[in-house]
C-alpha cells in the first residue's frame, strides 16, 4: 500500500511580493523527518523518499508526495471555509439593521435624536465603514476581472476582522492563500514523480490539491519546481483588485531504495521460521 508523505508550502506573501522573489519567503516542511529529510523550515527542502523492493529487485510499492500551501499571516486553515463569506455576509444584514433603525429614530415622534442633518450623515457613514469593502480578483489568463462580491469576499486584517482601506493604503491584510499550479522540472522530466492536480471535499484546499506518485525504483536525487500563484492587493479603477503574481520555487526529492523486510525477523519477506520443539 503506498505511503501518504505531506509537503507543507509556507509563503511569507507580503514579504515575497515586496522582494518580488519566493527564495529566502519560503518554508517549507514534510513528514518524513524521520526518514531523514533535509532542510525543513527553508527553500531548500530535501524531502527523504523510503523506497523498497522485493529480494529480486522489483518495486515494493510506490510513495506518493501530496503538496499543501498557505500564506504566512492568512487566517488559520483550521477556520471553516465559509468564515469569509459568513463574516462578509453578517456585515451586510448588521448593516441593513443600523439603518432601519436610524430610520426609525427620525421618524419617532417621541425623541429628536438624528434629526440634524449632519448627525444622520456621520451615522450613516460608520454604518458604512462597518461593512468593509468588496474586492476583486483578476483573472490570471487575461486582464479581466471577476466580483467576488458574489461569495461576499471583502478585505479583512490578519484577526479576521473587517476593514475598511482608502486608496493611499493598503492596511495590513489577510492576503489570499498562494497556489500551486504547476509541478514541473528534472524529477518530472526523468518520469520519477507524476504530479496532477486532484479534486477533493478537502474545503481548506478549495477541492483541489497537488500530488504525485513517485516511483521509488530510481534512487538518487532529483529536483521539482512549484509554480506558485500569489495575489497582491492594489488600487485599480476605482476598487481594490487581487493581481496574480506568478513565482517559482525549487525542492528536492532524495529516494532510497532498500530490500522490503520481514518486521518480525528483519530479513527478507518470506514465512515466518516457526520453531520446533
Amino acid at each position: 500500500m503506498s505511503q501518504q508523505l505531506g509537503i507543507i508550502v509556507m509563503v511569507d506573501v507580503e514579504a515575497a511580493l515586496k522582494a518580488n522573489t519566493l527564495k529566502g519567503n519560503t518554508y517549507l516542511f514534510d513528514n518524513m523527518k524521520l526518514q531523514g529529510s533535509e532542510g525543513l523550515g527553508t527553500d531548500k527542502l530535501i524531502s527523504a523518499i523510503h523506497g523498497s523492493s522485493y529480494i529480486d529487485g522489483s518495486q515494493a510499492n510506490e510513495q506518493v508526495l501530496n503538496w499543501l500551501p498557505y500564506g504566512v499571516g492568512s487566517l488559520p486553515p483550521t477556520l471553516p471555509k465559509s468564515f469569509l463569506a459568513d463574516k462578509s455576509k453578517n456585515s451586510d444584514l448588521k448593516a441593513l439593521e443600523d439603518i432601519k433603525a436610524l430610520a426609525d429614530k427620525i421618524t419617532s415622534t417621541d425623541t429628536d435624536e438624528f434629526t440634524n442633518v449632519d448627525d444622520v450623515i456621520e451615522e450613516l457613514k460608520r454604518i458604512s465603514k462597518s461593512t468593509g469593502i468588496k474586492t476583486q480578483v483578476q483573472d490570471k489568463y487575461s486582464d479581466t476581472t471577476r466580483d467576488l462580491g458574489t461569495s461576499g469576499q471583502k478585505i479583512m486584517d490578519v484577526t479576521g476582522e473587517l476593514i475598511s482601506a482608502s486608496k493611499d493604503k493598503i492596511p495590513e491584510i489577510n492576503s489570499l492563500n498562494p497556489l500551486i499550479t504547476d509541478i514541473s522540472g528534472e524529477a518530472v522530466d526523468k518520469k520519477i514523480i507524476y504530479p496532477a492536480a486532484y479534486g477533493s471535499p478537502d474545503m481548506v484546499t478549495d477541492g483541489w490539491y497537488w500530488a504525485a506518485s513517485v516511483d521509488t525504483s530510481t534512487p538518487g536525487t532529483y529536483a521539482y519546481t512549484m509554480d506558485i500563484q500569489l495575489y497582491k492587493l492594489i488600487w485599480s479603477d476605482g476598487v481594490w483588485t487581487w493581481i496574480p503574481v506568478h513565482m517559482k520555487c525549487e525542492a528536492y526529492i532524495k529516494i532510497s531504495n532498500d530490500q522490503k523486510k520481514n518486521g518480525f525477523t528483519n530479513a527478507g519477506v518470506g514465512y515466518l521460521p516457526i520453531p520446533i520443539a
